[in-house]
């Protein structure tokens, strides 16, 4: 899968699509497979990178939601729990189970919480990934040894999923390509035509590498673009109210000194009255999130000040060494396009379900929602495009449909683990040329072969593309990915055919971008 052979299938594309989907994060990657495997043709634009916005600035879990538990929400954790267990197994080599402790340092924590957590296993039912018990305290902190000693009663464990979220819209990205979509990165969509009673009938963008205007006709729109949905609904109507009441979370991640075991750690109560998770993750230790109201939405949006403050002031009672801003490693910030009811301005109390909102009669936008549901999201959106553009009625196929790189014993694969039945492509790379088997540094999973990998097949362009969504670098330590970029640039030119000064470009822009992701970078920080 290139982009170059991607822009010819577009191009040699005759009259109009069935289904243009904007936006290739999560759910607009969800929703070409779906369309794509009825059987409708289907055409997906990203303006940016795949998977470049909320979607790869998760907690990096599939879970059904603890939380809206509590909130009485049932019905959205059910739902959740069906899809978790479906994403596991079509995408078994990037989902995993992951015990998580809940600590008790009351007397009436671990029956409180026990309880809780019993029903969410039980709610799971034969779809559960392990069952929840009370623990001793040697139990607790046999499974979390970091956790704070004085005090501690024991605690509750539970079971959730984990995954990589940008390497799944990757794969997501693979699989609609598979069943016959043309899917475009970095092909930023300008404008919406209608017809002359005003229905959507297209997408205008521009090939952000060329400069080079594409028209696109398509019967229906899918307008996935998360927080940046409303401004494409006013594409086609100016003065669209507005939708989305966008919310931001951070994650700080450090070393894997602060969770050395395979458990993560649920803090069950923060002050704004949300949870915190601890997760081991690709051997580092990622700690998150907040939720704060914001403004306007950025593509790179950076974590206040006031964010990673609440997050080490939260996390510190659980540990033993408290962590501390000097041991950040990387601190990033993701956007959820929540949906506004009601005027309502604490985002912490909206819903996380999705909404479907059909405009300009065929102009279809979805959004709101969670990762793990992303499959539900997309069948959903799927229906009603169907209906609004009057196409033939096909069945949904995506509940048992293999995402691509499926291997279920993905574990042997070591540090390939995470592309599935790819990985014996990139063992290939390395038989050819042992040098690419050397790692880029020694904290990191990447080197010569899953860059060149990147390039060849998962359509990656730049700098930023292999080290923030390809390999998780920018992710788990800011300053090694700053350092692995010039010879990431290097690799980058050979395989694109570009020149020293576009490497030259490409090493200084993600330097800055790099500098964004230390605590330096927060907004509001002390320069």
């Amino acid at each position: 899968m290139t982009r170059d052979t991607m822009m010819a299938r577009l191009e040699r594309h005759q009259g109009s699509w069935d289904v243009a989907v904007v936006g290739g994060g999560a759910t607009g990657a969800g929703v070409a497979v779906d369309a794509a495997s009825r059987g409708y043709s289907v055409v997906l634009l990203e303006g940016s990178d795949f998977g470049k916005g909320t979607s790869s600035r998760s907690t990096k879990l599939v879970h059904g939601g603890v939380r809206y538990l509590s909130q009485g929400n049932i019905s959205l954790v059910l739902g959740a729990l069906r899809e978790r267990a479906a994403l596991r197994a079509n995408a078994p080599h990037l989902v995993r189970p992951l015990q998580f402790v809940v600590p008790s340092y009351a007397w009436w924590e671990s029956p409180y919480y026990g309880t809780g957590l019993k029903l969410y296993s039980l709610l799971a039912g034969r779809q559960g990934f392990g069952a929840s018990s009370i623990l001793s305290i040697g139990e607790a902190l046999a499974r979390v040894p970091t956790l704070r000693h004085a005090g501690l009663r024991g605690g509750v464990t539970y079971f959730d999923g984990q995954f990589d979220d940008a390497r799944l819209v990757v794969n997501l990205v693979q699989t609609a390509a598979e069943q016959g979509a043309v899917v475009l990165n970095y092909a930023r969509v300008t404008g919406v035509t209608t017809t002359a009673a005003g229905a959507a009938d297209g997408v205008i963008a521009v090939d952000v590498e060329s400069g080079r205007e594409l028209r696109v006709p398509a019967r229906v729109i899918v307008n996935a673009t998360g927080p940046f949905a409303d401004g494409v609904r006013r594409l086609a109507l100016p003065g669209a109210p507005a939708l989305i009441a966008p919310s931001q979370g951070i994650h700080l991640v450090f070393d894997r000194s602060f969770l050395p075991g395979a458990c993560g750690l649920m803090v069950p109560k923060t002050p704004d009255g949300r949870v915190m998770f601890a997760v081991p993750w690709h051997g580092y230790t990622l700690v998150g999130t907040t939720d704060t109201p914001i403004g306007e939405v950025a593509l790179e949006p950076r974590p206040f000040e006031e964010e990673i403050a609440f997050v080490l002031e939260t996390a510190a009672p659980y540990f033993e060494k408290a962590p501390a801003r000097a041991d950040v490693l990387s601190a990033f910030a993701g956007i959820r396009p929540l949906v506004a009811r009601n005027g309502t301005a604490n985002t912490s109390s909206l819903s996380r379900d999705h909404t479907i909102c059909l405009e300009a009669s065929r102009l279809v936008t979805i959004t709101g929602g969670k990762w793990t549901t992303y499959r539900r999201m997309a069948e959903d959106a799927v229906d009603a495009a169907v209906d609004a553009a009057g196409l033939p009625q096909r069945a949904c196929v995506t509940r048992t449909l293999r995402v691509h790189g499926w291997d279920p014993q993905a574990g042997r694969l070591g540090e390939f683990a995470v592309y599935g039945s790819d990985a014996s492509q990139l063992q290939a790379l390395v038989r050819e040329d042992s040098k690419l088997s050397v790692p880029l540094h020694p904290g990191v999973t990447c080197n010569g072969a899953t860059v060149t990998w990147a390039v060849r097949a998962e359509m990656a362009r730049t700098v930023e593309d292999v080290l923030a969504r390809r390999c998780r670098a920018l992710f788990l330590d800011a300053e090694a990915a700053r350092t692995m970029a010039p010879q990431v640039a290097a690799i980058l030119a050979r395989e694109l055919g570009r020149d020293g000064a576009w490497e030259r470009q490409q090493v200084a822009e993600f330097t800055t971008l790099a500098a964004r992701y230390g605590v330096g970078g927060a907004v509001g920080a002390t320069p």
